[in-house]
């Protein structure tokens, strides 16, 4: 069980939002609503430990994922808005750190990106992908290894109707072996049966 109580984040002197709680089982999904500035990827960082809460706290299976902050890093994939590729890599070689980190090889690689149909691209240099293009190669990280929970921050920015379906498929698979997500989206995702959180 992943759970937020009563979390709160202030920016300077102002609350972007307080007493936030929420809880997530196994399979589960959360979209995060609200307009720009609500508080959506701060809320995100809070949940991925990136920062800390100004009050509450963020547990797992009921303890603080703040007192061992490895291991709740090893437990999730982040996505944030940048899609964080070296231009000059080419897109396997920017997949092979996240990789290394999750104890897959090659293989797993190839596998990942033909999950978002990118297997065909995977030896050009990331400087050629689109935009689109390039969103899809950072979604195939979220398919390399087996982490529980995905942070999502506008997963399907740039992506066409065909990827948002390939990305939906992903998505199913992750819930189905008792995945979680979490997604900040101002746009319908496919996560039939996700509930709303309001911000």
């Amino acid at each position: 069980m992943f759970a937020a109580e009563g979390v709160a984040c202030w920016r300077g002197e102002r609350a972007v939002f307080a007493d936030l709680s929420f809880r997530l089982a196994p399979g589960g999904a959360l979209l995060l609503a609200g307009r720009n500035g609500a508080g959506k990827t701060s809320l995100l960082r809070i949940l991925a430990g990136l920062l800390a809460p100004a009050q509450g706290r963020v547990t797992w299976d009921g303890h603080d994922t703040a007192e061992d902050p490895a291991a709740h890093a090893r437990r999730l994939r982040w996505l944030g808005h940048r899609d964080a590729m070296k231009p000059a890599l080419t897109v396997t070689e920017n997949l092979a750190p996240y990789a290394a980190l999750a104890g897959v090889g090659a293989a797993e690689i190839l596998a990942a990106l033909a999950a978002v149909g990118l297997a065909p691209l995977a030896r050009l240099p990331a400087r050629v992908l689109s935009a689109g293009q390039g969103r899809r190669a950072a979604l195939a990280r979220l398919a390399l290894g087996a982490a529980p929970l995905w942070l999502l921050d506008e997963p399907t920015l740039g992506l066409d109707t065909a990827s948002v379906d390939r990305f939906g498929v992903l998505l199913a698979s992750h819930r189905a072996a008792g995945g979680m997500v979490v997604a900040a989206t101002h746009l319908p995702l496919p996560l039939p049966g996700a509930e709303t959180l309001s911000l």
